[in-house]
């Protein structure tokens, strides 16, 4: 029951102790992956951004320095209310100019017209949600031609989480994700090795196809442990 419960609290935290908790190791085990994760993307000045499942907000603040011009916009969604209220104040300057707009929803509705992203990121996060095909479906919907996707994770980590007994019953394993990826639409989706500061990290890339190489479909390396 303990462990149920802390998964649940991983997936979703709400107000309180536990909650409490589960912020403030995201703010302190989770920002390498963040941080990096606005790094791979690769943000331009004019870029319109989003990330999925922004916790706290650490991501969020990262990618917004990189929009130093009047178009860039960065966008972010996470369906646990804490978080959101969270990562409200702590974006509260770019979200009163208008840079910043967060919403409380889930990635199988994502609250964006069709074609408007430049670049996704996520962290830790596709294992939670309910239906991988959905949220990569309504990804892959909201990103514009030619856009990239990026997402960290700490696969060692995660092992020694599952052999303890939290996450049990999610699709933590790299693989059905980008399974789903693939089936969705996206290419050249493939997982590379990190390293920052010494630690150890994945990440997962994946692209929308470009009106230029329509023709070209070939997805990049993949990965087996």
């Amino acid at each position: 029951m303990l462990f149920e419960h802390l998964t649940k609290q991983l997936s979703k935290p709400t107000q309180g102790p536990w909650g409490w908790m589960v912020k403030k190791f995201l703010e302190g085990k989770g920002k390498l992956v963040e941080v990096n994760a606005v790094k791979l993307c690769d943000i331009q000045p004019e870029s319109v951004v989003l990330e999925l499942g922004f916790g706290p907000g650490l991501g969020l603040q990262e990618a917004a320095k990189c929009l130093t011009l009047p178009k860039g916009k960065l966008y972010g969604l996470d369906y646990s209310e804490y978080m959101y209220r969270v990562a409200s104040r702590r974006l509260k300057p770019d979200i009163q100019t208008g840079k910043v707009t967060l919403f409380h929803s889930s990635v199988e509705h994502i609250p964006l017209e069709d074609n408007v992203v430049d670049r996704v990121f996520h962290c830790n996060c596709y294992y939670y949600w309910p239906d991988l095909q959905s949220g990569c479906r309504q990804i892959y919907r909201v990103m514009k031609p030619g856009g990239l996707m990026v997402t960290t994770l700490t696969v060692e980590v995660l092992k020694k989480v599952v052999a303890a007994g939290l996450l049990k019953d999610t699709k933590w394993p790299p693989e059905p994700y980008m399974a789903a990826l693939r089936d969705t639409g996206f290419i050249d989706v493939y997982m590379d090795h990190k390293q920052d500061k010494g630690k150890l990290f994945q990440a997962i890339f994946a692209k929308v196809i470009s009106p230029e190489c329509a023709a070209d479909t070939d997805t990049g390396p993949g990965f087996e442990f």
